[in-house]
């Protein structure tokens, strides 16, 4: 299986994609995938989505760096024990835990209000041996599994990780229900909610598709993912073919 991705600006936007991606490894055949919708009505949005972003993709540098280390000669047995038993539920608290904290750092050496820090997250942590991942999703968006669809809509108005971080962890994350424990996985994705805004931008007229075919298309179809710009070429092709471009930004990551 093969990790594709893609991130463009939406028609509605003008100076910044407020989207954000990342996919990292996390240890061996671990891999932290994550896609990240700024807030428009918060300050610099794509400030949030980048920074968080680029805080996981740290996290993950250091999660490997630790899994390096143990799996040689540096800790004792016991240490290398542990961190060997650690499960994909284990790895996803860890690392969101890991993510608070850094935030809240970067909150206070930054002097950064809340409204700068708004952004939705569905955070994925997998196992391509097993073929199996973890799941969470702050806020909206959406995520297929071999072709089943789970939205995550909040009448527009999302929770964002940023209003959190004054909380206690333990407490914000027992109380999270937007979670996936994916077993069997031949198809994964994760997408921001720009999937839903696939609008004609041109008066000339194209062949009727359909917001459901559009999904299918980029989420399900497996069809011309022999190149690594597989979703990019897809993006092309609606517009050329139907006259379709999303309006709000796009995100997608997929493991398929």
């Amino acid at each position: 299986m093969k990790l594709y991705s893609t991130s463009i600006i939406g028609d509605f936007h003008i100076n910044h994609n407020e989207d954000y991606y990342i996919s990292s490894e996390i240890g061996t055949d671990k891999i932290l995938i994550a896609v990240l919708d700024g807030c428009s009505m918060g300050k610099e949005s794509h400030f949030a989505a980048t920074l968080i972003g680029k805080t996981l993709r740290q996290i993950a540098k250091e999660y490997s760096y630790k899994e390096f280390i143990m799996s040689g000669n540096v800790g004792n047995v016991g240490q290398r024990h542990a961190f060997a038993l650690r499960t994909l539920p284990i790895l996803l608290k860890n690392i969101l835990r890991d993510l608070f904290k850094k935030l809240i750092i970067f909150k206070g050496s930054l002097g950064l209000e809340r409204e700068e820090l708004l952004s939705t997250l569905i955070l994925g942590i997998v196992d391509s041996k097993e073929k199996k991942a973890e799941i969470l999703t702050v806020g909206d968006g959406l995520v297929s599994y071999n072709g089943e669809l789970m939205e995550y809509e909040q009448d527009d108005r999302p929770d964002y990780l940023g209003y959190h971080l004054t909380e206690d962890f333990e407490t914000w994350f027992a109380n999270q229900h937007q979670k996936l424990s994916l077993s069997n996985i031949n198809d994964l994705s994760l997408s921001t909610d720009g999937i839903f805004t696939f609008k004609p931008f041109n008066n000339q007229k194209y062949p009727f598709i359909t917001m459901e075919q559009i999904i299918d298309f980029l989420l399900k179809d497996k069809k011309e993912l022999d190149s690594d710009n597989a979703l990019d070429r897809k993006l092309r092709h609606i517009e050329k073919e139907y006259g379709l471009r999303p309006t709000d930004d796009l995100t997608i990551i997929r493991w398929s």
